[in-house]
């Protein structure tokens, strides 16, 4: 059996990792490449740094972050934000990246995913997959420009017009993309998008319950297990991690094949060593 993976998160503004809410009230909160050295110390499995400052200008603090990190931490670093271009995904990797985390230039473009896999190898390209559940009166973005495209159309959210009607405890679960965190819908079931990026070349996907990210009242459950048991590659879980226990129903009840968890480990409410010792005494195989 393979081990499960424990993956902190830190949000990186200006070559810093800042802490606050919904990228809101943020606080200075130390340098990214000592943190990253302290969650290594820890025997976290990966890391992954979301670069929330993501414009082509301030693309080189990042790469600066990431070649320093490379030389001083050896677990394997993903990075997130703002790539748009292959060469993006081309000087993080040559900065000491191992993996680049992908989520808007995916929706707007399907077919970059397949480009940078045959580029760089799938082993490199996450899809990030921000999903939030299907509710009345949501509002949509309208139509991605791709939805015409045979191979692509079947991921369009197409709920029937009855489909509301139905008491809410027989509604199926139907989980729709999101973006800007996850203020913005897009007509994408979540569930299709997964499997097709998966089709196109991706190797992982980072899944985030909109949902349930911030609240620590753990992960969607359901949405987690549903990917995980949709696709053949991996499946990173998020968004919602307030316990131990929540990472435990993450991988175990939810499937996933790691748990991406924020707050819990920067507030040193616990730590990457107790998480896994807490694991591994539920009988979930970790690495210590």
């Amino acid at each position: 059996m393979l081990a499960k993976r424990i993956i902190p998160c830190l949000d990186v503004r200006d070559g810093r990792v800042v802490k606050g809410v919904s990228f809101l009230n943020l606080i200075d909160a130390g340098d990214p490449v000592e943190n990253a050295k302290f969650y290594d110390e820890q025997g976290a499995d990966e890391l992954v740094f979301l670069d929330i400052t993501a414009s082509h200008e301030k693309r080189k603090i990042i790469l600066d972050v990431v070649a320093r990190t490379a030389d001083d931490v050896f677990m394997p670093l993903t990075v997130g934000g703002g790539i748009k271009t292959l060469d993006d995904i081309r000087d993080l990797l040559n900065s000491g990246c191992d993996k680049v985390s992908i989520n808007t230039t995916a929706v707007h473009n399907p077919y970059f995913i397949k480009k940078a896999s045959e580029r760089f190898g799938s082993q490199c390209i996450v899809v990030a997959v921000d999903a939030k559940r299907v509710r009345e009166n949501m509002t949509y973005e309208p139509d991605e420009p791709w939805f015409a495209d045979s191979f692509l159309k079947e991921v369009r959210l197409d709920l029937p017009t009855s489909y509301f009607s139905l008491p809410t405890s027989h509604l199926p679960l139907t989980w729709a993309i999101s973006t800007h965190g996850g203020r913005k819908m897009r007509l994408i079931d979540a569930i299709k998008w997964a499997k097709k990026m998966e089709e196109l070349g991706a190797g992982e996907i980072l899944l985030t319950s909109m949902d349930r990210d911030g609240t620590k009242d753990g992960y969607d459950i359901e949405l987690t297990r549903t990917i995980s048991e949709a696709v053949s590659i991996p499946v990173i879980a998020s968004g919602g991690v307030g316990t131990l226990e929540h990472l435990r129903e993450g991988l175990v009840e939810g499937k996933a094949d790691a748990a991406l968890a924020a707050s819990i480990f920067h507030y040193r409410e616990y730590t990457v060593k107790e998480a896994k010792e807490y694991l591994r005494a539920k009988g979930v195989a970790v690495r210590l």
